[in-house]
């Protein structure tokens, strides 16, 4: 039988931006781009018709911005078979945790390399996401940070996170992959997706994504390691 391909729909203003993606994505085993948007109503409109898998959206487009179209398309009462990814800059930071809230699964700078562009849609196609250490550390350090509660500890209690689970939390929240917390903590992958599920079980969230805003919020990662 073969593979269930990952469809995936673009939404970005800049042509050439688009036309990069899906060159990188079509030539991607197991990945079509069915459809690109110039701005966010189009975007919308597509994602409704086509039901893709993954949707790359950029923050700053006409008519409608990246953080509405995610609010609609990864919110509440959306398809839960749509995931979408924030393409955004480091001159774009506001809309950030607003998009986190409205369930953006994953961020991806517009200048990321094609390894990390297929590896984050991938992710999100499983309803993972993808958290770079320059997205991650720099967003949520820098926003959630800045009005995080002082928790700390008392947090950590109040989930009752084990030991080992605060250990991947934080790993999480500075941008690890599974992989490299598997080497920096000598855990099997197998033993790390388990931890997580239990972590996004005690915590009550979606994803790895919101494991690490989490972490910044209540004050659990201070510090870049």
């Amino acid at each position: 039988m073969a593979e269930r391909l990952i469809d995936v729909v673009i939404a970005d203003d800049q042509e050439l931006v688009r036309a990069g993606f899906e060159m990188i994505l079509d030539a991607q085993p197991g990945i079509r781009v069915v459809g690109v948007a110039g701005d966010g109503v189009e975007c919308i409109e597509l994602a409704r018709r086509l039901r893709p898998d993954v949707v790359l959206v950029d923050v700053r487009m006409p008519r409608l911005d990246g953080l509405e179209v995610t609010r609609t398309l990864a919110g509440e009462h959306a398809d839960p078979r749509t995931n979408v990814v924030v393409i955004t800059t480091f001159d774009q930071d506001d809309y950030v945790r607003d998009a986190l809230r409205f369930g953006a699964c994953g961020f991806l700078l517009k200048d990321a390399s094609p390894e990390l562009l297929v590896e984050a849609v991938r992710a999100a196609s499983r309803g993972d996401a993808l958290v770079s250490p320059a997205v991650t550390v720099r967003f949520l350090g820098r926003f959630i940070r800045g009005t995080a509660v002082d928790g700390g500890l008392d947090a950590v209690d109040e989930v009752e996170l084990s030991g080992r689970e605060v250990e991947i939390v934080r790993l999480v929240a500075v941008g690890r992959t599974n992989q490299e917390i598997c080497e920096e903590l000598f855990l099997s992958l197998s033993s790390v997706k388990t931890y997580l599920g239990r972590i996004q079980t005690k915590l009550g969230v979606r994803n790895r994504v919101e494991v690490a805003a989490w972490a910044w919020e209540r004050g659990v990662v201070v510090s870049r390691p």
